[in-house]
């Protein structure tokens, strides 16, 4: 029996009928659930004239109703076989019939082909995500032990309700034992009545107390409020005892409320305000704190079949206005039998995520206000390729039931226990210290990656200035730790749960090697420069010791394997950032001892941010250039200096530069105009020689245009000035346009 559809009417389309009473009969029996009564018709049609695929596609999804897969595997792949454009719901469902048959491989392939036809439905949604979810199901260690209970009968059973005032365990039941004789046009069992077994000696019965939540109807899912003063219980639709329907001839659910006294007996029945003829509404589940009920409908509106709804608990004991849970638990096929444990854990069953067949049962992360954070599969063993639903936890989270029509029962659906067996966790946390192990001393801005077991990285971090770390990770059985430090040697390591989490201390040692640190700050505002590149060359042979970026802290460790203890080599350091001036710094290096030694005790590797009208000769050691007097040929002492700007303009390819040349004002203003400008761009040319695109610089005379000071001495102005002062206006700027 599919219980789900206790509650739901599935969402087919409404066919026009033949005008062939038989067919036509069939297929009011279809519409109006009827499954058991339209298999016959439909089955004796087969091969005549009113015989066709969507027919076919009706008795395979009749047989699927009332859970004989291999039957409506068979008449399934009949229709399918024709070739013709059958609604893509019975593609959705001739995949769950294979799994619950157990041929995965096929199940996929239809699966794959309604997601082609559906991409945007939820149930294909996560289908595509998932490409592996039968291996990842099968290699997890399962949650549960389980075994079938003493008090299942050869016919349908579900349930497990805790009923403390009367020490009874209230579950449901097609067994007989109640005055109803009605049996359900769904499969032809009887209707669904609340029992109970005694808890103490395992006696069933469906008399006494419980008795009066029966009908001659469906009964279904109940809860009890914290202290079991209230039940709220599922039934069939009733008016003063009988069946009332639907315009479509469907009796659905609605969900009662009774007040329950000291001594466990019911009384002042009445239904919920959600409840409607239209619709059902069923299944209903308290949060752990009594403010919140949670329940399942097919009310118009939501994402699929069934949805799960959260409303408010009212002073009398109704409800507020439902909200729907959203699409992280629901999806376009069918949720229900939801439960809330202790732990404000929420259990349910699906066919829409992807599970190992028919219903699965899946466990989400709540909060006290009913919003869902992640979900994850139940698990195997407590689910299975058949239906698998009504999972119940008792308050210590350690054991209770849940239902399913698997193979290895007594009857249609089955009672099990379980053990919890390994908890549900939706996340694992864990803190620690990275120390040097030789001083114990903690080790900050440590790089700690996690990874998972396929080596994926999941999440990374970096020690505080204590050395502590700290990770809140998605569940999972294993995880592999990496620990990265300056100065000293990785650390990889793994996780599991028998670790102690709350103190996952990291041990780094430091490596036997010789190498050179150092620390860039950027000039103007002295702080550390991350990404900054640092080649250090062997300044006698120009070979590059090693090529590193600065972190972001703006320093390096570098290992040099090319030098020993005893070596004394002079490097040259580059220093590059795009953005900034790069610097070139030569220094000789004694290497005594074991570890790495600090440049920046000894050298300033701080750089300039560069900028459009920056001189960069305000910011490189460059001395004035010099040309004999009157002329402007490039003199071997001022080429030195040129050369620091070409060095500079290799090093920074993207600078344009203006070279502009300046002179005093003692002089023909015309005369000195003209010799700058000839100096200026003699010089230009000379550095343009030497850089890879001559266009990114030039060279302008400024004469005395533009003195520095106050020295001017046109006309009759008079020069008081020192030497030293007009030396100031006599200069070479290296002013940048553009970066």
């Amino acid at each position: 029996m599919r219980f789900l559809l206790l509650i739901c009417i599935i969402a087919c389309a409404t066919f026009s009928f033949s005008q062939n009473r038989k067919l036509k009969k069939a297929d009011e029996y279809f519409n109006k659930l009827s499954y058991v009564a339209a298999i016959p018709i439909y089955e004796g049609l087969l091969g005549t004239k009113m015989d066709s695929p969507r027919m076919e596609a009706n008795l395979a999804f009749s047989y699927y109703q009332i859970g004989d897969m291999k039957k409506a595997v068979a008449y399934f792949q009949l229709a399918f076989s024709k070739g013709t454009d059958l609604s893509s719901e019975y593609m959705f469902y001739f995949a769950q019939a294979l799994k619950q048959t157990g041929n995965y491989s096929e199940s996929d392939k239809w699966m794959a082909n309604f997601s082609q036809k559906n991409s945007t439905d939820l149930r294909a949604v996560s289908f595509n995500e998932s490409p592996n979810y039968l291996s990842n199901i099968n290699e997890k260690e399962a949650h549960v032990s389980i075994q079938l209970a003493n008090f299942n009968s050869i016919y349908s059973d579900f349930g497990g309700y805790n009923f403390s005032k009367q020490q009874q365990l209230i579950f449901l039941s097609a067994r007989k034992g109640t005055l109803t004789r009605n049996t359900w046009s769904w499969n032809g069992e009887n209707y669904l009545n609340f029992f109970s077994v005694n808890s103490q000696i395992s006696k069933v019965s469906a008399a006494g107390n419980i008795k009066k939540l029966n009908s001659d109807y469906h009964e279904g899912p109940l809860c009890f409020n914290n202290d079991e003063s209230i039940v709220y219980f599922t039934r069939n639709n009733l008016a003063k005892g009988k069946s009332k329907r639907d315009a479509n001839d469907i009796q659905n659910l609605k969900i009662y409320y009774a007040v329950v006294s000291k001594e466990g007996s019911f009384s002042d029945i009445k239904e919920l305000s959600v409840n409607s003829t239209s619709y059902s509404v069923g299944h209903p589940t308290i949060s752990p704190d009594g403010k919140l009920l949670y329940f399942v409908s097919d009310m118009p509106g939501g994402f699929g079949e069934t949805d799960i709804y959260k409303a408010a608990i009212l002073a009398d004991g109704n409800i507020g206005n439902p909200e729907n849970l959203g699409a992280k638990v629901n999806t376009n096929g069918n949720e229900s039998f939801p439960f809330v444990a202790a732990n404000n854990q929420l259990f349910f069953s699906s066919n829409g995520h992807i599970g190992l067949g028919g219903l699965d049962v899946f466990v989400a992360d709540i909060s006290n206000e009913g919003i869902v954070s992640t979900i994850q599969h139940g698990g195997k063993l407590l689910n299975s390729c058949r239906d698998d639903f009504g999972f119940v936890l008792n308050k210590q989270l350690t054991s209770g039931y849940f239902s399913s029509n698997r193979d290895g029962g007594v009857g249609g659906d089955d009672i099990y226990q379980f053990q919890i067996t390994k908890p549900f966790v939706f996340k694992t946390i864990i803190n620690g210290v990275v120390a040097d192990k030789n001083s114990g001393k903690p080790v900050p801005f440590a790089l700690v990656k996690i990874y998972d077991e396929n080596n994926n990285l999941i999440a990374s971090t970096t020690t505080d200035e204590n050395g502590n770390y700290s990770f809140v990770l998605p569940p999972n059985s294993s995880y592999k730790m990496s620990v990265n430090s300056n100065g000293f040697e990785s650390k990889q390591t793994i996780i599991d749960e028998n670790n102690d989490l709350s103190a996952f201390n990291i041990e780094l040692e430091k490596p036997q090697v010789l190498g050179i640190s150092c620390l860039v700050n950027d000039i103007k505002t002295k702080k550390p420069i991350e990404g900054v590149k640092i080649v250090i060359k062997d300044k006698n042979t120009n070979k590059t010791l090693s090529t590193t970026l600065t972190n972001n802290n703006g320093a390096i460790q570098s290992p040099l394997d090319q030098i020993k203890i005893g070596d004394v080599v002079t490097v040259e350091i580059i220093v590059s950032k795009q953005g900034y001036l790069t610097k070139r710094m030569t220094k000789e290096v004694v290497f005594t001892q074991n570890g790495f030694v600090d440049l920046s005790q000894d050298v300033n590797l701080d750089i300039s941010k560069l900028a459009v009208g920056m001189d960069l000769s305000s910011v490189i050691d460059i001395n004035p250039i010099f040309f004999d007097y009157s002329r402007y040929d490039i003199r071997k002492d001022a080429a030195i200096e040129l050369n620091k700007i070409v060095a500079l303009m290799n090093d920074n390819p993207t600078l344009v530069i203006e070279l502009g040349s300046h002179t005093d004002c003692r002089g023909p203003i015309a005369a000195n105009m003209k010799l700058s400008n000839n100096r200026a761009i003699a010089s230009a040319n000379y550095i343009k020689s030497r850089i890879s695109n001559a266009n990114r610089i030039m060279g302008k005379g400024y004469g005395e245009s533009k003195l520095k000071n106050g020295c001017a001495c046109e006309g009759a102005v008079k020069p008081t000035c020192s030497e030293e002062e007009h030396q100031k206006n006599r200069r070479t700027e290296f002013v940048i346009t553009k970066l």
